[in-house]
């Protein structure tokens, strides 16, 4: 469409008005419109500006935008924990690549429209799309440094802009605009934006690709297991899945078809074992450490997976354990303060009744234990983590006195974050360790000590994971989604 020449010189693409829609399919096919048209815009006038010089005038396009105007307290399925507003008034959200969020953006539109008996409102939001996230859509295209144009690229195009990049929402912290709109969604245009660009940078794969269960693990022990896992399902014909896909997107769908991976993998390399609507399952490897825990998971969150579970190793604390037990985490012991600005350690963190089930189900499944006789491989209680790896280094009275005052039985440091992160971002969360050191009982993890645990766990370990993703992936999504992670006032969308 034509350009629009807006008072003060600015140009921005013409598109058509704010309209009520009462189908979810037609209004996704709208925010798809709007949001094509703007992005098409940017990366045509950047490119233009990259090879001619500036513009002539300021470019500015603008995210699309669902809203949605509610007048009573309808009749809700008190079991459903979204798909409804808490009270009546204007909700409205910023949108941002509905084609890769159609199947989600369909779903949320249809319940709260069906619950509220109302119709949505989609048109184009004052929120300015900056040109970095416009030009994401182009391969061939990138914004570069400042200082590397030859003229100044924010007098001409928008660029990130942190007020409206952050986590107000899923915080608690957000406040409604002039307009008194609330909340619809739990993250802006731009903050999903802002990290689909950080996933594509720390794993190194499109975010497309990121199936609706995730795996973390912090040994690369796992992603070989894992690639074995996925060739085996290629070749099965029945098995459901399509496609492998490793770090630079390298993809393969037969069984002995070689995985062309990058030289130099990233910070956190993925992979996805994918299914049609993203029913598969993605493994991040996200290495050591709570920090890197917490990048992983504010990044994932955007795509709002159905699911994700930690897969590690941990240090078991009682006497009792041995090398290669398992530990199911019913609590967790916060000490890596990594979230306490956003999530302050008071706040409880709840076992999930349908994760913990489907990860006790699958280790029974495994090791073909069943009740009684489980407890002699696996343990539940609370899980430690700390942000200090050489946390035996120190004068242990302090530290080993509050792990026995909370009843820990097992110490990690990325365990707590996830879980923390899920509870933040309403995504269902899981924990299932495995001890590879007694450091308490004198058990260091030394080289050659746990070698033997190395290969006869790591499978079985990897397999109890992927079993418990695949009974979830059958649950419906309203049952995995506890109601124990929604607040007082809480968004309609997932």
């Amino acid at each position: 469409m034509a350009p629009t020449d807006l008072s003060g010189g600015v140009l921005t693409p013409d598109l058509p008005a704010a309209e009520d829609f009462r189908d979810a399919g037609k209004a996704v096919d709208r925010l798809i419109e709007l949001y094509d048209t703007a992005a098409a815009f940017l990366c045509d006038t950047f490119s233009d500006a990259v090879i001619n010089g500036a513009p002539r005038h300021r470019v500015r396009a603008f995210y699309p935008e669902i809203r949605i105007t509610t007048t009573s307290f309808a009749k809700i399925d008190s079991r459903l924990s979204f798909g409804h507003v808490a009270e009546p008034g204007l909700n409205a959200t910023t949108v941002t690549r509905p084609r890769m969020f159609r199947n989600y953006l369909v779903q949320q539109l249809k319940l709260v429209m069906d619950n509220h008996d109302v119709p949505v409102t989609i048109g184009v939001s004052d929120t300015p799309m900056p040109v970095h996230f416009a030009v994401a859509n182009d391969a061939g295209l990138t914004v570069p440094q400042e200082g590397a144009m030859e003229f100044t690229l924010r007098d001409y195009f928008d660029v990130p802009d942190l007020s409206t990049t952050n986590d107000d929402i899923v915080n608690g912290t957000f406040q409604p605009g002039p307009d008194g709109a609330g909340a619809l969604a739990p993250f802006t245009a731009q903050r999903v934006d802002y990290s689909l660009a950080r996933l594509s940078h720390y794993t190194a794969t499109a975010p497309e690709h990121f199936q609706n269960h995730v795996l973390f693990t912090n040994y690369q022990f796992y992603v070989s297991e894992f690639e074995a896992f996925a060739r085996r399902m290629l070749a099965d014909p029945d098995s459901g899945y399509e496609s492998f896909v490793g770090p630079g997107n390298a993809t393969i769908t037969e069984p002995d078809a070689a995985l062309d991976l990058p030289m130099k993998l990233p910070q956190m390399p993925t992979y996805h074992l994918t299914r049609p609507g993203a029913a598969g399952i993605t493994l991040v490897n996200i290495g050591i450490g709570p920090s890197n825990a917490k990048t992983a998971t504010d990044h994932i969150a955007v795509l709002r997976p159905h699911a994700w579970i930690m897969v590690g190793h941990c240090a078991g604390l009682r006497n009792t354990q041995s090398l290669g037990d398992f530990v199911l985490a019913h609590a967790y012991l916060r000490e890596d303060g990594v979230l306490d600005a956003d999530l302050p350690a008071w706040v409880p963190i709840p076992a999930l009744a349908e994760i913990q089930i489907a990860l006790e189900e699958a280790v029974a499944s495994e090791t073909r234990l069943k009740g009684y006789d489980l407890k002699r491989i696996m343990r539940t209680g609370t899980v430690a983590s700390f942000d200090n790896r050489n946390w035996e280094l120190r004068d242990q009275s302090g530290p080993v006195q509050r792990l026995s005052q909370s009843r820990a039985i097992a110490l990690d440091m990325e365990s707590a974050t996830i879980a923390a992160n899920g509870f933040r971002f309403r995504v269902p969360y899981g924990t299932l360790l495995c001890v590879s050191d007694k450091p308490l009982h004198g058990e260091l993890k030394l080289p050659g000590m746990a070698s033997d645990f190395y290969k006869t766990q790591v499978a079985r370990h990897l397999m109890i994971g992927i079993r418990a993703m695949e009974t979830l992936r059958e649950m419906p999504l309203e049952r995995i989604h506890s109601r124990k992670l929604r607040s007082f006032d809480e968004t309609a969308f997932l």
